[in-house]
């Protein structure tokens, strides 16, 4: 805007004339700033101020720009916005000014303010109660935060961290705890801190050895060798199994049921006749050399490792198990005795799975045999078993780290697994654990030893089966359907879901009171029995391990190592390979 002056006399002295003439002098530029002051949380943020001239163009001089960050320093629009940002917390109080110019108007200081907080970083771990088992184990701890340094420091010896110290960001701590060798379980306190951040602190607790002393003595690391196949590819090559029933597990001793000691032309002789895989039976608390302490005989424990290599050196699959053992288990899937049978399990598993550490993917572990469950109450007892198996075999290390490992549905029964066993353990390693079934139905014609009020014992099964003169035994139901149906909701439930499922058991008994035309008829039967278990077991990925006493009716005769029943063995091999 323009304004008169005073008048000025110009004298032309050249013309000889002068002039009275008017001039006018330009106001200094108009330079506005909102707002005149801008104040910022701990944690930082962005704000915007408007700038307002008639000068040609604008400038922003920033003394604070190491923590203060502008969109822009200088333009020409008479309106300008310009947008303030500050990407960093402070632990300190920051305050600086900015001066803003533009042609001759008079500077404008800004007065940006940024608030000094307490507890101005994040700082998280993901869980706050970390548990241990007693023979010792690792746990990841991964910590978040935007702090530049944090720390995590323990009280415990019996504790290792794999890091104490990082930077912003995500970090996965892993943290060691060593066994317990006591029999109190132990806790400690870790603290997670960082500068200006919340400290958090965490809980560490171990079990103690309990009711017996701890046995994983000498736990390795890890060994995959020999151990690729996870539990699906592993039960693809099970092809057949067989049980060396009434021997292992026998009370009294190996031979105590009348069977010899198990020989490598035994094993020899069942791998000759189509079958790849050995389930063994096995006793264990009879073996104990001390009761009070749960310490198992060593040369029990070499015998049972002599079993097994004798199979493996056949190439043979094998499958050991805590069998009935006097029913300590089996019987007592109950609250009361779950403390007690637990801290058996664990000493039990601790020295077997030691004493077999070093063989591959050939070797599996079964929890138990046929665990006696009817309720969920008795489930929850009986998962707590299995979960105490896995966690005793993956503790030793070495090759059991990564070994197949298979637990037991509730009584192995069929449509009690399929309404009570809704989860699995735990498991250290994904995909290695399988569950176990057995199969005798219909029980009158499998097991049914005489007739009952309630009912007769079946001795023909199968629809062109039955009996024209003796229909009283007749089977009345557990035929072909029931096979189908039954096998079908384990397929549904594991199989399809990636568990396989081992049928562990399964067989009918021969009936030797029969004679002439019935017990050709019994055994025809019994034969097609065999071969429709088997085959449609094999049919819903189910792995069929054919249960043998070496008594009456079995398929192998131990004593001459000879095969004892021909037709039973045709039946079984055909359902295997059709």
């Amino acid at each position: 805007m323009k304004i008169l002056c005073k008048h000025l006399i110009t004298f032309i002295l050249l013309t000889g004339t002068f002039s009275l003439s008017g001039c006018t002098k330009e106001e200094p530029n108009i330079l506005t700033v909102s707002p005149y002051k801008v104040d910022f949380a701990a944690d930082g943020g962005s704000k915007t101020i408007i700038i307002q001239t008639d000068a040609d163009s604008w400038s922003i001089n920033n003394p604070a720009s190491e923590w203060l960050v502008l969109s822009g320093t200088h333009g020409s629009e008479k309106t300008a916005t310009v947008t303030l940002s500050v990407n960093t917390k402070t632990t300190g109080l920051r305050i600086d000014t900015l001066t803003i110019t533009a042609g001759d108007a008079k500077p404008v200081k800004l007065v940006v303010k940024q608030l000094a907080g307490e507890g101005i970083y994040t700082l998280t771990a993901d869980q706050s109660n970390l548990s241990f088992i007693q023979s010792g184990n690792s746990v990841n701890l991964t910590i978040n935060t935007d702090a530049p340094l944090w720390n995590l420091t323990s009280n415990a010896d019996w504790l290792t961290l794999s890091q104490t110290t990082g930077n912003t960001g995500t970090s996965v701590v892993k943290i060691t705890a060593l066994q317990n060798m006591a029999t109190d379980a132990r806790s400690a306190i870790i603290i997670l801190s960082a500068d200006n951040a919340k400290t958090i602190q965490l809980k560490a607790t171990q079990d103690g050895a309990g009711i017996y002393p701890g046995y994983n003595t000498s736990p390795i690391d890890p060994d995959a060798t020999g151990m690729n196949s996870n539990a699906t590819e592993l039960a693809a090559k099970i092809k057949l199994g067989w049980n060396i029933g009434n021997t292992l597990e026998a009370i009294g001793g190996e031979t105590a049921w009348g069977n010899p000691r198990v020989t490598k032309e035994l094993i020899k002789l069942v791998k000759q006749n189509g079958f790849n895989a050995i389930r063994i039976p096995c006793s264990f608390n009879q073996y104990m050399e001390d009761s009070t302490t749960a310490l198992l005989k060593v040369s029990w424990l070499d015998r049972v490792k002599e079993v097994v290599q004798l199979c493996v050196d056949e190439d043979m699959y094998v499958l050991l198990n805590i069998h009935w053992d006097g029913g300590w288990l089996e019987n007592n899937c109950t609250e009361e005795k779950q403390e007690e049978n637990n801290a058996k399990q664990k000493a039990f598993w601790e020295q077997i799975a030691t004493h077999l550490r070093d063989y591959d993917e050939h070797l599996l572990f079964a929890s138990a045999n046929e665990p006696n469950v009817e309720d969920v109450t008795q489930m929850d007892v009986l998962n707590s078993y299995h979960q105490t198996f896995v966690n005793a075999v993956r503790a030793t290390g070495g090759k059991n780290s990564y070994r197949v490992l298979v637990v037991q549905g509730p009584s192995t029964d069929i449509e009690k697994t399929s309404k009570l066993m809704k989860s699995f353990p735990t498991d250290w390693v994904t995909n290695k654990l399988m569950a176990e079934i057995h199969y005798y139905t219909p029980y009158q014609f499998c097991l049914m030893t005489e007739d009952a009020n309630w009912g007769k014992m079946f001795y023909y099964w199968g629809k062109d089966y039955h009996s024209a003169t003796d229909v009283a035994h007749n089977p009345t139901w557990g035929e072909e359907s029931t096979v189908d149906s039954f096998f079908k909701l384990m397929k549904t439930q594991f199989v399809d879901k990636g568990i396989p499922v081992v049928m562990g058991e399964y067989g009918s008994m021969l009936r030797t009171n029969l004679t002439g035309e019935a017990l050709k008829l019994h055994k025809d039967s019994r034969a097609y029995y065999f071969y429709y278990v088997t085959k449609q077991a094999k049919a819903n990925g189910i792995l069929p391990f054919f249960w043998d006493t070496g008594g009456d009716g079995s398929l192998f005769n131990r004593k001459n190592n000879t095969v004892m029943e021909q037709q039973a063995l045709d039946a079984v091999i055909k359902g295997a390979t059709e």
